[in-house]
Formats: C-alpha cells, structure tokens, sequence
C-alpha cells in the first residue's frame, strides 16, 4: 500500500515537474519572441535554447511544488534548461515583467546583475568587431571572451532597466543607467557604429540609437539641463550612424533646449573642437547653427518638412536682430514647403526691421490681390499684411499716406467681417499715420483737418477696445501735441494705472507734460518715481529728462551730476555686454544717447561761460562721431560766444550740410544773419519757415519770425502780432523734450 501510495506520488510529481517545465518553456519563448521592436528570433540557437529543449521534458532531478515557485527557482531552471548563466537568466526573466508591465519585478530582477563588473568583457568584446583578426586571435588566450548576444542581451538589460526607472520617476537613477550604454559604445567602437549583417549586430545599433536619444530627455526630467548639454553633443559628434530621423529629431530639441531652457550653456570641450570648424561661443549661436542645418537638409529634401524648425529659427535669428539673414533664410525655401504669401509676408518683417521700409512695401504690395478682396472672402495673411504695413509705416513722413490708405482697408474689410479686434488696431494705425501727416503738412487746413481725423480714428479705437493701453497712450500723446494738457494728462493716468508703471516710456511722457504745465517739482517726482520702479539699463531716457527739467531751471549743478550719471550707465553697459551689446534690444541708442548727453553738457557750460569745459566736450562729441551736425552746432555756438562770426557761420552751415534738418542749425544760423543785418531778409525768412515746417511747435521759431516781421516794417505789424502770440502761447505750454 505505502509503495502504491509512493509510486503515486512520485507520478503527481512528475506530472507537475513535466508542467512546470513547459511553462519555462513558454516563458522563455515569450522572451525571444515578444514585440516586434525588439526582433530576437534568432537567439534561440544562440543561447542554445534549441539544443537543450529536450532537457526541459527529459530532466526529471528536481522536484518543484508550484505553490512555492520563487524567481529563484525559476532562475535556477532557465539556466539549467538553456546552459544561461544567472544573469542571463535575470535578464530574460526581467524583459518578460517589463513588457508585462510590472516594472517593480524588473528591476529587482535587473538589480541582480553586475553590469559594471561586465564592462571589461564587453568592451573587448565590441573591440573585437573591428579589429584586426590576427590580433582578435592573440587576444582569446586566457579568460574566454563574453559572447556577442550576450553582451547585446546586457546591453537591453540596461536599456530597459533605464525605461523601467524612468516610468517610476526615477529618472537621475534612468540617465546613469542609460549613460552607461552609449560609454561603453563610444569607448568600444571609437571609430563609429554600423549596422551589421546579422540581427544581433541590428540589435546593438537599435539600442544605441535609442539610448542615444533617450538620455537626453532622461538628464532633462532630472533637471540636470547642463548634462542634458553634454549628452546632445555627445550624441551629435559621436560616428553612431543614426539614420535621419534620430539626428533630425535630436537636433531640433538640442536647438530647442538652447533657446528655451533658461540654462547658459558651456562651451563646447576640445575633444567637440575640429580645427578650423566653427566653435559656437552661446546658447543662441549653437541654437541657430543647428537649426540651419536642419533648413539645409529641408531644402536639400533629406528629410521631411518641419514647419516648427522655421518658427524657432525666426525666433532665435530676430533676438540677435540678424534680420538680413533671417530674409536669406526665408529667400531659400523651396516654394513647396512655404506658402508665397507667408514668404513675403515673413520677408517683408525682416526688411522692415532692417530698416529696408521701400523693399518691404514692394513685398507687401505684391501680395494684394484686389479680385480675392472683391471675391467676398479675404485671406487673413493679406490683411495681417496690410495693418502690418500700416504699423511701419505710420510714423514715416514719406509713406504715412500709404500708411493711412492701408490701415482704411483693414478698417473696411474687419468691419465687414465683423473682426472688431482687428477693426480696433487698424483705427488706431490710421489714427497714428494721419497725425503723422498733420505734423508734416505744409497747408495749415490741411493740417487742422488731419488731426482732426487722426482724434477722431483714435476715439473710435477707444470706443472698439476699451481700455487699450496702446490706444490711451497714443491719444495722450495727441492731445499733448495740440497742448491739451489736462485731457493729455487724464489719459496718461490711465495708462499708468492699467501698465502697472511697467513702461518707462509712460513715466517719461508724464514728467514732460508736467513740465508742459510748468510743475516742474511734480515732474522731477514722476521721474525719481520711475527710476525707483526701472531696472538700470531702462533709466537712460528717464535721466535724460531729469536733466532737461534741472536745465529749464537753470539748476546747473544738478543738471551736469545728471549728465554724468547717464554716461557713467553707458559706460557700464558697455564693459559689461561688451560686444553682445548689438544683440541687445533698445542698446543701438545708446551711442546716440552719449552724444546727446555731451551736446547737453556743452550748452550747460556756455550758459556757465565755463569756455574750457565746452572745449572738452565738444572733444568728446568729435571723438564719437566728427561729421556729426550736433558737435558743429555746438561747435558754432562756441565761436558765437567768442564772436568768431564767420567761424560760426561756416559751423552752422556744416551742421546743415550733415543733417538739412536739424532744426537747431536752421534756427541759429536764421538769428545770426538777422542779427548781422547785412543780409537779404529772404534767406532769413527761408530759414524760419523750414524751421516751422520740421517743428510747427518751436516757439522760438514763432518768435524770430515776428521780429522778421517787425524789421520788414509796419505793413507787417498784423503778421508780427500773431507770431508773437503764437510763440508766448507755446512757450508757456513747451515741455522739457518733445513730446514725441
């Protein structure tokens, strides 16, 4: 009975021995045969699993109750049924949990294997790929090598060990795994990576390729952007032999992380460093060289189009105000791959920024098509185009008309639409370019009705928007030119109010209507009120003011510690960003700024009679920029105050032959010839009008004028008064600066 009952026994067991044996058998097929991404069919002869499939039915040694089967046991027989050895076996076992998705039981079996103790042997291993079979014989002698599935199994163990990491959050622990598959590549096989004939050398340049991709993102959810760095030229410098795509998509996010990451980027080490090859110097440089690259391949057809690579090429190009290469860039695209009217559209921005207004127009123009408008339905890009010439050419004494004629057509076509946001930009763009033309105009009902309409385009826009900051600023200021400083004042408030007393150009043009209104304490209070709310290098126009309220005083002494601090901040600023400065918004005036603070300075020091010190600034204002018409006009009014006549008639008519506008030169060569008298009272006349002409609002203009007046004599008493008048009223109504 005992022996039956033992004979049974021993049966049951076999028949569990038997089941447990084909579900190894099953197990390991899922691992060689699971996912088509990962393609191992053929290790199956390599691992011996073919030759050894016979153990797995005929082994009846050991006896295993399935209620208490642990991973390791189930190690033990995959190593005992394919000659594995335990590592082998964990890394099978732990790419079937992966792709099961029990990520924890991966690594616990991934943590079993000593993948840096392999390194050694595996880089031998890969070493012997390419070298030289004479010498791969000398090396056999001693330890035997690793075999090569076996060094690509190890390698996907680290590969999905990383992924495994990185979808628990762990993504520092993922990058050091990951990091290590590319070392031993890059340290193995300096001389690059192919793909092979077989599937395990296919193997090994898939996982390369992934790895090479992954660790980037790996060091960039680890916040670890400089490493992130470090990896992407690693990846992009290193002979792996990545097809298109990988490369295409690595370097567009390098290019991105440079632009956006808000991490200034090392220099590239020596080993990155090919002689005579362009070494970027920053973030912006890196960003916009690979992104060219990207463009050149575009173009070349190497790969597919990416509208995006343009959008960020734009952006990093426009920040260094690299707008003439930006136009190349956009002049390059093959037609297939950009729409004609966003090229023009895009080139006639960067001719606009490069202050190539005629060219721009002439792109712009092209791109209006009258039978689409009359058609009933309009292409947003043409009207986009049409505010946006509107924009830059509202300002623009030569194109203001144009400037008007397009924002109307906006204004028409938005209303028709019924697009009341746009309706509200064009009104105010027509109200900037008429008010443009009013200043301009020579036919005083001309003038009258011009700004009469720009009023009435910007009330409109007022109306349409409500509290557009834009909108209140522009109607501020044209209140202020036509010296309607309460309502010019009320506006400007409301600016203030709704910027948060984030624009500094608010703050300026409130301080110059209150010294408009002759309260010059609250202006000198608005601008400390500013400089304490600017950063440093937005203070200069503020300063600038400052001092022309300290002037109108004759509070010298504050006015030159003024001057000297403006030009202590340009100094500053410039040893600071050194020749980054041109890539700098708003930096090209700096320049300007410095000689019109020496300009200022010269004229303090003749009202101080202080001849020496003009003497020194005017050495300053020649060393900045000698053909310049502000140094030979305070050049002229030196040799006035010495009584060189004839020296200051020749510096002012200088100044005139530089700069046929600046009204200053007009004006003082006008008082000198009236004042010689020995000169036709034409010439003189000629002067004061163009000098009214250029600025409608120089009351000393109005002033000379009647005594032009008074001299020709009593038929033109009438013509004097009204001039008189004309310059008591702007005089008590003239700010410190222009307003505009």
């Amino acid at each position: 009975m005992k022996n039956e009952q033992w004979v049974r026994g021993k049966n049951i067991n076999k028949r569990k021995r038997s089941l447990i044996n084909c579900l190894l058998k099953s197990a390991i097929m899922k691992c060689l045969c699971t996912g088509d991404q990962l393609r191992w069919m053929d290790e199956m002869a390599t691992f011996g699993l073919g030759r050894t499939r016979h153990r797995m039915a005929t082994d009846n040694t050991n006896q295993v109750d399935p209620d208490e089967y642990t991973i390791e046991q189930a190690e033990s027989n995959l190593r005992e049924a394919a000659d594995l050895n335990h590592e082998e076996a964990r890394a099978l076992l732990g790419r079937m949990e992966f792709l099961k998705g029990h990520k924890e039981a991966a690594l616990s079996l991934y943590d079993g294997i000593d993948f840096r103790g392999a390194i050694p042997k595996m880089k031998a291993m890969l070493s012997s790929l390419s070298a030289d079979p004479r010498k791969q014989h000398s090396r056999q002698s001693g330890e035997p090598p690793m075999q090569f599935s076996a060094v690509v199994l190890r390698l996907e163990s680290l590969y999905l060990k990383s992924m495994a990491l990185h979808d628990l959050g762990r993504y520092k622990d993922a990058a050091e795994e990951c990091s290590m598959i590319l070392d031993i590549a890059e340290s193995a096989l300096p001389n690059g990576l192919h793909r092979g004939s077989s599937v395990n050398q296919n193997k090994l340049h898939e996982l390369v390729c992934n790895a090479a991709e992954f660790l980037p993102e790996l060091h960039k959810l680890a916040g670890s952007t400089q490493e992130a760095i470090s990896s992407y030229r690693q990846v992009l410098l290193t002979n792996w032999h990545l097809d298109p795509a990988t490369v295409t998509s690595i370097q567009k996010d390098f290019a991105i992380l440079l632009l956006y990451g808000g991490c200034e980027a090392n220099s590239p080490g020596l080993r990155y460093q090919n002689g005579g090859s362009f070494v970027p110097t920053n973030n912006l440089e890196e960003a916009i060289l690979l992104l060219m690259i990207l463009l050149r391949k575009f173009n070349t057809k190497q790969i597919e189009w990416d509208p995006s690579v343009v959008q960020h090429l734009t952006f990093a190009l426009s920040m260094s105000s690299q707008w003439e290469v930006l136009a190349r860039e956009y002049e390059e695209i093959l037609p297939s791959m950009l729409e004609k009217k966003e090229r023009l559209h895009s080139l006639a921005l960067c001719y606009f920024n490069e202050e190539s207004d005629e060219t721009a127009l002439r792109l712009l123009r092209q791109m209006v098509d009258s039978r689409e408008v009359n058609s009933g339905s309009l292409d947003p890009v043409i009207l986009r185009s049409w505010l946006l010439a509107s924009k830059f050419c509202s300002d623009k004494t030569q194109y203001a008309k144009e400037a008007a004629d397009f924002a109307k057509r906006a204004i028409a076509q938005s209303h028709k639409f019924q697009w009341s946001d746009v309706e509200s930009i064009g009104e105010r763009l027509l109200g900037i370019s008429l008010s443009t033309q009013a200043r301009f105009t020579s036919s005083d009902s001309d003038r009258v009705k011009l700004q009469k309409d720009a009023l009435e385009a910007l009330l409109n826009a007022e109306k349409k928007c409500g509290n557009d900051p834009d909108v209140l600023q522009m109607l501020a200021l044209e209140y202020a030119e036509e010296r309607k400083l309460d309502e010019a004042l009320k506006y400007a408030k409301r600016v203030m109010k709704l910027k948060f007393g984030s624009d500094v150009n608010v703050w300026i043009l409130l301080a110059r209507i209150f010294s408009a209104q002759k309260r010059y304490a609250e202006a000198e209070s608005v601008v400390n009120a500013g400089l304490g709310e600017t950063g440093k290098w937005d203070q200069l126009g503020l300063l600038r003011t400052k001092a022309k309220i300290y002037i109108s005083q004759r509070q010298f002494k504050n006015a030159i510690e003024t001057c000297t601090q403006i030009l202590a901040v340009i100094q500053l600023r410039t040893r600071t960003f050194g020749a980054a400065m041109k890539f700098l918004k708003g930096i090209n005036n700096d320049r300007t700024i410095e000689m019109e603070t020496w300009y200022d300075l010269a004229h303090v020091y003749l009202s101080m009679k202080q001849l020496k010190d003009v003497e020194l600034c005017l050495s300053r204002l020649k060393a900045i920029r000698s053909y310049s018409s502000l140094y030979w006009h305070a050049t002229g009014k030196l040799h006035e105050t010495r009584g060189l006549v004839s020296e200051a008639l020749g510096a002012y008519n200088k100044a005139l032959d530089l700069d046929p506008g600046h009204v200053p030169s007009i004006l003082s060569l006008a008082i000198l010839l009236r004042q010689l008298g020995n000169r036709p009272l034409p010439v003189v006349r000629s002067l004061l009008t163009e000098a009214l002409r250029l600025d409608r609002t120089n009351h000393v203009a109005w002033f000379q004028l009647g005594l032009l007046h008074e001299d020709e004599g009593t038929a033109s008493a009438v013509e004097s008064a009204e001039c008189f008048q004309a310059a008591a009223l702007l005089e008590e109504t003239a700010p410190v600066e222009p307003f505009r």
